[in-house]
């Protein structure tokens, strides 16, 4: 319970500091999505890899708020808003059903993972899931 609390703090952290640094609130909140999501990531992969003890409870947290943030994706992105300190390419309204589609397959990966992770075991294929629907689509819209 104590890294479900940790993810909560470090997420209104997080939302605060993005709100000091970018201007539009369309981009704020986009990007309050994905740090949730990496925070996510990163409970997950600190578990994966043994610097952080197993909490069942922890990942299948950590997974359900990723994969929530994952299916707000589309709706935060469809207004085309930028800002100086946004990372989003313009390919993401240019390819907006590949980019929808991506947002997709993580939430459903998270979504998926969520569900399965009740032993440490389950957290390297829960990664091996995640991680690649993550890259996908940092590599074509993520600067």
């Amino acid at each position: 319970m104590k890294t479900s609390t940790r993810i909560l703090g470090a997420t209104l952290i997080l939302a605060a500091t993005a709100a000091i640094a970018a201007e539009n609130p369309a981009v704020v909140a986009r990007q309050d999505a994905m740090k949730t999501i990496g925070m996510s990531t990163k409970v997950l992969g600190d578990m994966a890899k043994g610097e952080t003890a197993f909490d069942a409870a922890a990942a299948q947290a950590a997974a359900t708020a990723m994969a929530e943030q994952a299916a707000m994706v589309p709706a935060l992105f469809e207004p085309e808003e930028d800002d100086p300190d946004s990372e989003a390419k313009p390919e993401i309204w240019a390819n907006w059903d590949d980019f929808t589609a991506k947002a997709a397959d993580l939430e459903a990966a998270a979504a998926s993972a969520a569900g399965s992770i009740t032993t440490a075991e389950d957290i390297g294929a829960a990664m091996q899931a995640i991680g690649p629907t993550c890259m996908a689509c940092h590599r074509t819209y993520r600067e």
